[in-house]
């Protein structure tokens, strides 16, 4: 049977990770949430107290050991052999891992990683540079995107249900920067694929966005 890969790329909030795994579940094939794996490394290099010096983060890399396994039909994440699947969420961790996914040294660890995934078998991978840099020639690509407004109710929400005490107002002020941050990084910066479908998810819910990618990849 041909394998074959979905690429979703978008900004922070669009709903990504939340559609990638809903499409992947109705084709039943494999999801990657590589962010997650972005957002590992930014946790380590928080805990480590990592500088952003691209050399030094290189050699730190060499001793880091990230890894995903599909548990109970989820993803979880693994920091050498910790389940940090939890950890990775907090807003501060997304942070590290924004800033840090710029580097060379992060991206070219990872991006073997999410190739030889997506080579193994079908899969659904969503990011900021899944389309235009880790998987050019996939099969189906889409850029999914929503209003800075839309994305911080989101997160927000994400947050102060997980209990983290956070404002919106801060919220917003992350993802705009993240947004400038990820559009602006010299190394595959955040943008549409000239051949990706372009969503807009501000007046959908999760269900509908994946029904929508369903139409165009089910004929």
């Amino acid at each position: 049977m041909k394998t074959f890969d979905i690429a979703i790329d978008g900004p922070s909030g669009a709903g990504k990770s939340t559609v990638a795994r809903l499409l992947a579940e109705k084709l039943g094939i494999l999801y990657l949430d590589t962010g997650a794996l972005y957002r590992a490394v930014g946790l380590k290099a928080m805990r480590c107290g990592w500088s952003e010096n691209d050399e030094e983060v290189a050699k730190q890399l060499k001793s880091t050991d990230i890894s995903v396994k599909t548990v109970g039909g989820e993803q979880r994440v693994y920091l050498d052999g910790e389940d940090v699947s939890r950890a990775i969420r907090e807003n501060r961790v997304s942070d590290y891992g924004s800033r840090f996914s710029a580097l060379p040294s992060v991206r070219a660890v990872l991006l073997g990683v999410q190739r030889r995934i997506a080579a193994e078998r079908s899969t659904v991978l969503d990011g900021r540079d899944i389309g235009t840099c880790v998987l050019p020639d996939a099969e189906y690509k889409f850029y999914l995107t929503a209003s800075v407004e839309t994305r911080a109710k989101r997160r927000y929400d994400e947050l102060t249900a997980r209990g983290e005490d956070v404002s919106f107002e801060r919220v917003k002020a992350d993802i705009e920067e993240r947004d400038e941050r990820d559009m602006t990084r010299a190394i595959a910066p955040l943008k549409k694929a000239e051949d990706a479908i372009e969503i807009n998810s501000d007046d959908m819910t999760a269900e509908q966005v994946a029904e929508r990618m369903l139409g165009y990849i089910v004929k």
